[in-house]
């Protein structure tokens, strides 16, 4: 069969570039949604996002990536109720001779290698501390940024906006 099938039924397009390698150094913006979008992480009150024990987490975890893939550098995050923003900067690693291999020795780890390493960690605790029934979305959204500070700077800024934003936003699913 060609092509990507889910259940081998239902063709599923990549939603990557197909001539970028996401393991290339830059800016990768990135959203993670909770399945159905339900709201799992806390509540937003006044604008502020206030994690609940979940929404710690995927804190905890965030944060932890550094510390298995060191070509990732951390930027701006946010965990919303049901999603997470965040930018991650990969660097290409070289060595200490300053040379900057090609060979799997020195394998860099692609944008979607680390997402499904946050995801898995986290989907881990949680099924193993709570008794809920919790899922993320299958996929996730990215956004390659131009390396330009405009850019960088407008997607950090909506991304520490957010809570401000939640009514009008497209994955509150209660927007009362």
């Amino acid at each position: 069969m060609d092509g990507n099938y889910f259940n081998n039924k239902y063709k599923v397009d990549s939603a990557r570039l197909s001539d970028w390698d996401y393991s290339w150094a830059g800016y990768y913006f990135f959203t993670i949604c909770t399945r159905d979008c339900e709201n799992y992480f806390g509540e937003i009150k006044n604008g502020t996002m206030g994690l609940n024990e979940l929404g710690c987490t995927v804190w905890k975890y965030w944060y932890e990536l550094p510390r298995h893939y060191s070509e990732c550098i951390l930027d701006e995050f946010i965990v919303m109720p049901n999603h997470i923003h965040g930018i991650i900067q990969i660097i290409e690693l070289c060595r200490r001779d300053g040379a900057c291999p090609v060979s799997t020795k020195y394998k860099q780890h692609s944008l979607s290698n680390m997402i499904g390493s946050l995801k898995s960690a986290c989907s881990k605790t949680i099924h193993k501390n709570h008794d809920i029934y919790f899922q993320w979305q299958s996929r996730f959204h990215d956004h390659i940024i131009r390396i330009d500070t405009e850019s960088l700077e407008k997607i950090r800024y909506y991304i520490r906006c957010n809570p401000a934003i939640w009514r009008q936003d497209k994955n509150n699913v209660d927007k009362n």
